[in-house]
């Protein structure tokens, strides 16, 4: 009976249904796709970094995990220091710079022979290796999302480089160049951010990274078998209180629809209500009743959200071939708990109100 009663009530004013129903799966998605956008990006930049191949790696003191906000304040002779070392087989300075024309990618700058000990080089689909000043390696994600091809001119940095090679993704950065290059376009000549170690045997790690620890007691060293854990919101200043404030904000923008579309529910269905309560029905039965309604409300549109959710991957990944949207089923689920508390909130006032209605005014009104 009371299922009845909610349906008809659902379909008797569609289009404000309608509404609801999509404000309930734009909260859902919203919340799916912030953190699904982040966390993508965080996880597929950390296995890039793993991909590199190292046991470990060296920065600057109080360097970010997050190396893209890292500088070059480590002179490049430090290299030598970590040659010396017990159990090191190679060591590959790197350079870092953010570029932003175009995009936001990070340009590695590197020594090709120290980066192939460390890394095991590179897998190319077409091309040939760094051989001048200017030349430039591009990953394969990076050539089919800016369409580019080997021998064409790509300008990066406020300078032109030739395009020499398109190799397999997965090798830290996207582009690469000769270090001496960047050195000098950054205006850091013998100048590295970070150092890639390779172990002659990976369990060597630990006491490897103790003996640095009292070397460069003020460096930040991090093995690369745990640089995945590391990567999340909380360890990036800002990220975490902006994603929860656009979670906030789709909660919010679900409770104020919610608590709209009930409240003038109410206030039409005034005479409805008081019929149903002068047959008997209890003022737990109204607020079970509306509540309810809201819940099917809060279901339908969490289902469309999920599909809205997918949907709206596809679309970016095929436009943005390089994002990565990371849409975990632990987030799917709190993404739905979300949306039906805050719907049920929103409620819970009109439903209030409707249970505490005289029968006789509510009979009266007009």
């Amino acid at each position: 009976m009371i299922w009845e009663m909610i349906l008809r009530n659902l379909f008797h004013r569609p289009v404000r249904t309608a509404i609801s129903v999509i404000a309930v799966g734009v909260e859902v998605m919203l919340v799916i796709m912030v953190v699904g956008l982040t966390s993508g990006l965080l996880h597929e930049t950390a296995k890039r970094v793993e991909g590199v191949g190292a046991d470990l790696m060296l920065q600057p003191p109080s360097a970010s995990v997050f190396m893209a906000f890292s500088g070059a304040p480590m002179p490049i002779k430090i290299r030598e220091k970590l040659e010396e070392m017990k159990y090191v087989q190679a060591v590959a300075p790197v350079l870092l710079q953010f570029n932003a024309s175009g995009g936001l990618d990070i340009v590695y700058g590197i020594e090709q022979e120290t980066f192939k000990a460390v890394s095991g080089g590179f897998v190319f689909h077409e091309g040939m290796e760094l051989s001048a000043p200017n030349d430039i390696l591009v990953d394969d994600w990076y050539a089919k999302a800016k369409k580019v091809k080997v021998g064409q001119t790509l300008r990066l940095l406020d300078n032109d480089f030739h395009v020499a090679g398109i190799v397999e993704h997965g090798k830290g950065a996207r582009l690469f160049v000769p270090i001496q290059t960047l050195q000098e376009l950054s205006g850091a000549r013998d100048k590295a951010s970070v150092f890639f170690i390779k172990l002659t045997r990976p369990e060597h790690t630990p006491a490897v990274a103790d003996e640095l620890r009292k070397v460069f007691p003020r460096y930040e060293i991090r093995p690369l078998k745990d640089f995945l854990s590391l990567m999340t919101s909380s360890n990036l200043p800002g990220l975490e209180t902006f994603i929860n404030s656009m979670i906030a904000l789709a909660v919010a923008i679900g409770f104020l629809v919610i608590f709209l579309s009930m409240y003038t529910i109410i206030i039409e269905r005034t005479r409805e209500i008081g019929v149903l309560k002068s047959l008997g029905a209890s003022k737990g039965y109204i607020v079970r009743a509306l509540l309810s309604e809201t819940a099917l409300i809060c279901g339908i549109g969490i289902v469309m959200g999920i599909g809205m959710t997918f949907g709206m991957r596809a679309v970016l990944t095929r436009v943005f071939p390089t994002l990565t949207i990371l849409v975990t089923a632990g987030w799917v689920l709190r993404a739905a708990l979300i949306a039906v508390v805050g719907g049920l909130v929103g409620a819970s006032y009109p439903a209030w109100m409707a249970s505490r209605k005289d029968p006789v005014e509510a009979l009266s009104y007009d």
